[in-house]
């Protein structure tokens, strides 16, 4: 059955490359300054089980979008998606949430989603977006907050936590990490890995400027009709420098300018005695076995309840959002704020 879930999830992995192969004609991008793009609202109507109202802060001179649903004064939870997806990834998972009492803060990063989107690859740094959600969590002064990441979401979110740690009461994580590069760069990548070999397709979609993103998502699930809310986003090609770079700033090597901030957030999370819970899915090739050094390395994972999702591919929201928000409330009820 193992060996079956990974074929299974290789194969979908490699179908990427036929989506990319199968790209849209563009349409014309339109600037709301120079180098910085705003996806028409248009393009977010008529979504299905989506009609959360949006709200807007700036920051470092760019509108972020979030989703801010449920009791004002409900424990809160932020939910922090990865690439190439928005906060329509969590549309399943945030009325179950709510349902148990809990304000849901669900922004998009910058570059995805509603958020504006900067042209320029170079922009998109690791710095940046944990810069990004730091202020976003400071404007909206979250307190006693718990995180949960998966992808992207986990590696700008555990720095976030790990700066602002006093913010936070509990931690969930899935199909995540907090990579450090080595000089050899495969210690936690294998050369042969599927992040690795999704690394190298990845800069094949650079070098010919663009992403499958709806393609990619509905590949991944094995549900078409997922395709047009990750499209939404990006009328063109130009609008998805965020989705195009982010494979590549993940630290894999010993000289990446990230690689001492997350040494400093292990440390962190090293002496972290707050409730610390792992939800993985077990048909994720990109990060099988990943909850195991939080299991290990973190004082607040000790007896926890982990959880294997069983047929959960990477994108674990999208396939069993109901299931996972039920896990989260369920880890929140048994680890009250003391």
């Amino acid at each position: 059955m193992k060996r079956s879930r990974r074929n299974v999830a290789m194969a979908r992995l490699a179908a990427i490359v036929v989506a990319f192969a199968t790209i849209a004609a563009p349409v014309p991008a339109e600037e709301i300054r120079p180098g910085v793009y705003r996806t028409p609202d248009a393009r977010f109507e008529n979504l299905p089980d989506f009609d959360f109202e949006p709200h807007y802060l700036e920051i470092d001179g760019y509108r972020v979008a979030y989703l801010d649903e449920g009791p004002a004064d409900g424990e809160v939870v932020l939910l922090l998606h990865g690439e190439p997806t928005w906060s329509y990834l969590f549309r399943k998972m945030i009325p179950v949430l709510v349902q148990a009492g809990h304000r849901c803060i669900v922004p998009d990063l910058i570059g995805f989603g509603r958020s504006d989107k900067p042209a320029s690859m170079d922009t998109h740094t690791y710095k940046f977006h944990v810069d990004a959600m730091t202020e976003l969590v400071e404007a909206l002064d979250l307190q006693q907050a718990t995180f949960f990441g998966q992808d992207w979401g986990s590696l700008i979110g555990l720095r976030v936590v790990a700066e602002n740690e006093e913010r936070f009461a509990r931690v969930v994580l899935s199909n995540a990490g907090l990579p450090v590069g080595t000089a050899s760069g495969w210690d936690d990548f294998p050369e042969d890995s599927a992040f690795i070999r999704w690394k190298r397709l990845n800069q094949t979609m650079i070098d010919n400027g663009d992403i499958p993103t709806g393609r990619m998502l509905a590949t991944s699930t094995g549900d078409p009709s997922v395709a047009a809310g990750y499209d939404a986003p990006f009328p063109e090609p130009a609008y998805k420098a965020g989705a195009l770079i982010m494979p590549q700033r993940v630290p894999v090597f010993a000289d990446d300018p990230a690689n001492e901030a997350n040494r400093k957030a292990w440390e962190v999370f090293e002496s972290w005695e707050k409730p610390f819970l792992t939800a993985y899915g077990d048909s994720d090739p990109i990060t099988r076995g990943g909850e195991v050094p939080f299991q290990r390395r973190v004082p607040g994972a000790k007896g926890q309840a982990h959880v294997t999702v069983e047929g959960a591919g990477h994108f674990i929201q999208e396939t069993h959002g109901a299931e996972l928000a039920g896990i989260i409330n369920e880890f929140i009820a048994a680890n009250p704020v003391e």
